[in-house]
């Protein structure tokens, strides 16, 4: 059976654009992963990515920022947190991090009708959140992911979807990873074979 025509796939009544970890303390200049911000920028990932919210915001396709934070517990510590691999461990900071760590990039933005969903613990938000629990009350099927990282949490989230039914549209242009080198390997050879490989201007041009 053919693929539906990406239009089809992503019509506006059935889609939500899902923002992983597009925030100041992971892709903007307080990253605690500052060669993956870096990648991001020098990608144009960044970019891509507010291009493609200011598309959706049009069309009414529903923009979910899906965030990782941390819960501070007595004296200001980390609560909660998962401390059972390396990734953890090189993120998470001794004390409260800064107010803005958790905001939407500048670029991209917290919209009116925009929703944040935040997640204090595991890698994906499909997992660690009421995401699906959100997207299924809303008839969404089809869900178009953004963000990082191509590494950890983008394959997660591809996965989760789909092993929940949902199709799932990787926009290639507006994801990163590290190193540069890696997140063609990684998109053609494994998220190519469960979602829908995308580019930013034909998502613009489906949802205009």
């Amino acid at each position: 059976m053919p693929a539906p025509a990406l239009d089809v796939l992503v019509g506006p009544d059935h889609t939500a654009l899902v923002l992983q970890e597009v925030q100041q303390g992971v892709m903007g200049p307080q990253s605690a992963l500052p060669q993956l911000a870096e990648a991001a920028r020098a990608s144009g990932a960044i970019a891509n990515i507010a291009r493609l919210t200011t598309a959706a915001r049009a069309a009414a396709v529903p923009v979910i920022h899906c965030t990782a934070e941390t819960l501070r517990g007595p004296g200001g510590t980390a609560f909660g947190a998962n401390h059972n691999a390396r990734l953890f461990a090189g993120v998470r900071a001794d004390g409260p991090p800064p107010s803005t760590w958790s905001a939407p990039l500048p670029e991209v933005g917290l919209e009116p009708g925009d929703l944040v969903l935040p997640r204090y613990h595991g890698l994906s938000p499909m997992t660690g959140t009421q995401l699906d629990a959100v997207l299924r009350n809303e008839g969404v099927t089809t869900i178009v992911v953004v963000g990082v990282s191509l590494n950890v949490a983008i394959p997660n989230l591809v996965f989760d979807g789909v092993n929940r039914a949902y199709q799932v549209v990787v926009v290639r242009d507006a994801v990163a990873g590290v190193p540069d080198t890696y997140a063609p390997q990684i998109l053609e050879n494994t998220l190519a074979l469960v979602s829908t490989l995308a580019t930013t201007d034909a998502l613009v041009a489906a949802w205009t």
